[in-house]
């Protein structure tokens, strides 16, 4: 499966750059829960229930096809996959803070 966007960026914009790598409903909320050691496929999938299955595993699929998580799978019977934010991925942490931030003082402002 090809993602649709993950090139495009016709004006060469940082900001759609970023986007291409953790834009969209899931990405943000997998990496948050992923750092919050949410990190395996059964817990992600309990700890976000709207998700479909195929949408978590394309989702983790692109994640890790941009170097933005790491996958390790453990040789045991039933096999164990364990997902980690990779170096590279610990660079778009601050973004996720940011944008925990702001949600939260938002809220606060809505209630």
């Amino acid at each position: 499966m090809k993602r649709k966007n993950k090139d495009f960026n016709p004006n060469g914009c940082p900001v759609t750059h970023c986007l291409n790598k953790i834009g969209g409903k899931w990405k943000p909320v997998i990496l948050f829960l992923i750092r919050k050691d949410c990190n395996r496929f059964s817990m992600l999938q309990r700890a976000i229930p709207d998700i479909s299955k195929q949408m978590l595993v394309n989702q983790l699929r692109e994640l890790e096809s941009d170097k933005v998580l790491d996958r390790k799978v453990f040789a045991e019977v039933p096999p164990r996959v364990q997902y980690s934010i990779s170096d590279y991925g610990q660079t778009l942490l601050p973004i996720i803070d940011s944008m925990q931030e702001w949600g939260l003082k938002d809220m606060d402002k809505s209630c």
